[in-house]
């Protein structure tokens, strides 16, 4: 008998390109876009995965064949991936112009690992609009560009910096923060941020580290940035800090006691992301 339910999946985006930039488009980015492509098997069909769709469909025919895969939906079952990858097949059986609304949680199939061609890089362009929702040539009637504006107004500042990967500046409200997907384990990122936090080094020119999302098996370090700081402000003072970070974060040495006191109070400052 079919499986109504998946297993649970820790990470379910492991073993996809770009791994943490998946989560953070799942979990922290308001409105961006990134390249994916399935594999002959599943009819090469190019595929723009998106942070959201209107009424959190999962998926979208657009009306000229491109295929819109939405990350941030209302449902879940415990692989993200099997769920993601069920959308996009149904997806690429519609008409185009099709929304799919999927209703209940899919059985036990392919998940993205399987449909996807694995040698595309995943590409994301941080998005100051969702008008890319539309095929370029649809008429926008007045419907669709309240629905737009209506959706736009919701969206955060955020930027993708250069130099280094999965690292995307934000601001909210007067506050400036920097959110960087990490595609290491867990553990290995809070160690690494505990070296650094002992040592008063795990700050970067005015960056204050406050805390970090736990997020599909991954971890998202926050850093909040001296006030009115733009995202080019710090993009090479980022690059100058990751070395030392990932020093830390490869280091195998075990943790003192200060590390092990500033790693205890990290654990405190986690906010898991469902």
């Amino acid at each position: 008998m079919a499986k109504n339910t998946t297993d649970f999946v820790l990470r379910p985006f492991e073993g996809l390109p770009g791994e943490p930039d998946w989560v953070a488009l799942k979990e922290v980015v308001p409105a961006a876009t990134g390249t994916a492509r399935t594999t002959k098997e599943y009819g090469s069909h190019e595929v723009l995965v998106t942070t959201v769709l209107p009424q959190a469909w999962p998926a979208l025919h657009r009306a000229d064949g491109v295929m819109l895969l939405a990350l941030q939906t209302t449902t879940s079952s415990g692989d993200s991936s099997r769920d993601l990858a069920a959308a996009l097949l149904e997806a690429i059986d519609a008409e185009p112009g099709t929304a799919i609304e999927l209703t209940g949680l899919p059985e036990a199939g392919p998940r993205l690992q399987d449909v996807l061609d694995l040698s595309v890089p995943f590409e994301v362009t941080v998005q100051d609009s969702f008008a890319y929702w539309l095929a370029p040539d649809v008429e926008r009637t007045d419907d669709l560009a309240a629905a737009i504006e209506e959706a736009d107004a919701g969206i955060i500042d955020t930027r993708k910096l250069d130099g280094v990967d999965s690292a995307y500046w934000c601001r909210m409200g007067a506050r400036e923060f920097l959110r960087w997907a990490q595609p290491h384990e867990e553990q290995v990122v809070l160690d690494g941020l505990a070296r650094l936090h002992a040592k008063r080094a795990s700050g970067f020119d005015g960056a204050k580290f406050v805390g970090y999302f736990r997020s599909s098996g991954l971890v998202v370090p926050v850093w909040e940035l001296p006030r009115g700081t733009e995202a080019e402000d710090i993009a090479d003072a980022v690059v100058a800090f990751a070395p030392a970070f990932a020093e830390a974060l490869d280091s195998t040495e075990p943790l003192d006691a200060n590390e092990r006191r500033a790693r205890a109070g990290l654990v405190a400052r986690q906010v898991t992301l469902r």
